[in-house]
């Protein structure tokens, strides 16, 4: 199963569609791939995640294995974690509700829980080793306690192909190591993934894949080979007087 994406551009707004976002982006990703998406800061990576997810314009080709990409996130088969959700404080959301949502495509328009929806997702909370925090307002959650909490709700929707938006972002090492497990775990088991990432170490050593992105896909392929030396200067738009980890994280 692969998913393509061809001649892809985007805009948020319909003035803007003659200054696209993105521009002709053209990528693929293969069943089990850990891809890491790499780019500067405004460079397009969440742009990117939002057309694939279809919450703003775009034209081009989207495709999930023989289906459209929008096919497949009807029946469930994509997932994805944002970068950033609003948390109210005051409605009392319990940890367990917010993994549950990830459920909710494969569930009738009442939304009962069946009894292998419980068990998805108390399976997703003891992967991202929150399982003692169930019943926990999700409000009350460390940020890295939180961001797994997301991780995991995409883990139980239990989704072929994953897209994650920052998810070590303002994390601890212990939420970024566990966070790093499951998506190598995810990726063993036949999910593909692409991840949204600021850190070149994180993405050398753990990701096997990268995408380049500088409005337009500016290198695919391994990412020990193309993160290293002048090569990662050229492809992510910068200067040799710049400091690459001052703009990925501005």
């Amino acid at each position: 199963m692969n998913l393509c994406v061809s001649q892809l551009c985007a805009w948020y707004e319909k003035k803007d569609r003659e200054k696209p976002v993105i521009y002709d982006v053209n990528f693929s990703l293969s069943t089990g791939d850990l891809c890491a998406l790499v780019g500067v800061n405004g460079a397009g990576k969440s742009t990117l995640f939002k057309a694939l997810m279809d919450t703003i314009a775009w034209e081009g080709s989207l495709t999930w294995g023989q289906q459209p990409l929008s096919q497949a996130r009807k029946q469930g088969k994509v997932a994805y974690v944002p970068q950033t959700e609003a948390i109210d404080a005051t409605f009392p959301l319990l940890v367990k509700d917010v993994v549950m949502q990830g459920r909710y495509v494969h569930q009738g328009w009442m939304r009962i829980p069946s009894a292998q929806d419980k068990e998805l997702v108390a399976q997703a909370l003891e992967r991202v080793n929150l399982a003692d925090l169930a019943d926990r307002p999700l409000a009350q959650l460390s940020g890295g306690q939180r961001k797994r909490v997301f991780v995991a709700r995409g883990i139980a929707q239990a989704a072929e192909l994953v897209f994650l938006d920052e998810p070590f972002a303002g994390v601890d090492a212990r939420s970024e190591a566990i966070i790093t497990e499951q998506l190598n775990n995810l990726s063993k088991e036949g999910k593909t993934l692409l991840v949204s990432i600021h850190d070149i170490n994180l993405a050398q050593q753990k990701f096997p894949l990268c995408l380049v992105i500088n409005k337009t896909i500016t290198a695919q392929g391994s990412s020990k080979e193309i993160l290293s030396g002048d090569a990662l200067l050229q492809n992510l738009g910068i200067s040799e007087d710049t400091h690459i980890e001052e703009v990925l994280h501005a």
